[in-house]
């Protein structure tokens, strides 16, 4: 696509990052049919997503709260932390305040509902890109709801009470990963992730998978 489309200024570049190949290609039609945007970049999973933000280097990145291998509240606080200049903006099923309030912690910029209209996603990407926040109608009444109420994170929340590697062993074991194989993905050893996953189900009061895989859930850690 012509990066000059706009005249001397060149568009928006935007990574979408979904685990349903139909929601990002249907974003990215409607995005690249914009006179200022560009998208570079789709991603199936959060890992992805870093390395092709790394590759890409984009302004924005439309992101998913619920993807596998690592989640998009993860994925957003990598993500920032290596590259405080991108732009997040959440794209999600989910208008629970701690899946809201949790992105916006990790640094997103903007949070809307897959149910919203096209127009709304791209007037949050003019908007985010202008260094201010975008939410969406019924967020943004959540969020301000959440405040007022003096919302904090509960001492009962994965990420007040798991470390981010606990939570990354946390979400692949939710997946169905074997202690093998995350092990292999993370590379360490094997006896590394059996301690993480001791000092998981200990410090949660939880021990077998199921009930695990279940926490995960609500904690938006996964949507297995």
């Amino acid at each position: 696509m012509d990066t000059q489309r706009i005249g001397d200024r060149k568009p928006i570049k935007i990574i979408v990052a979904d685990d349903h190949r139909i929601i990002r290609q249907g974003v990215g039609m409607l995005l690249n049919a914009q006179p200022d945007m560009q998208v570079v970049g789709e991603a199936g999973n959060g890992r992805e997503v870093l390395r092709q933000a790394k590759e890409l280097l984009p302004d924005v990145v439309i992101m998913d709260v619920s993807m596998p291998e690592l989640n998009g509240i993860e994925a957003t606080q990598r993500l920032l932390c290596a590259a405080p200049e991108v732009k997040v903006i959440a794209l999600s099923m989910h208008s629970d305040s701690q899946f809201v309030l949790n992105m916006l912690k990790s640094g997103a910029s903007g949070y809307l509902l897959k149910e919203c209209c096209h127009e709304e996603l791209v007037r949050a990407i003019r908007t985010v890109i202008k260094k201010q926040t975008y939410l969406g109608p019924g967020i943004s009444d959540t969020v301000l709801r959440d405040f007022l109420t003096g919302w904090q994170t509960t001492t009962s929340s994965a990420f007040a009470v798991l470390t981010t590697r606990e939570r990354e062993v946390l979400q692949l074991m939710a997946e169905g990963k074997t202690t093998n194989q995350i092990a292999k993905s993370l590379f360490v050893s094997i006896k590394t992730i059996e301690s993480h996953r001791k000092q998981i189900m200990d410090k949660l009061g939880i021990h077998s998978v199921a009930e695990l895989t279940k926490y995960a859930i609500r904690q938006g850690l996964t949507a297995a």
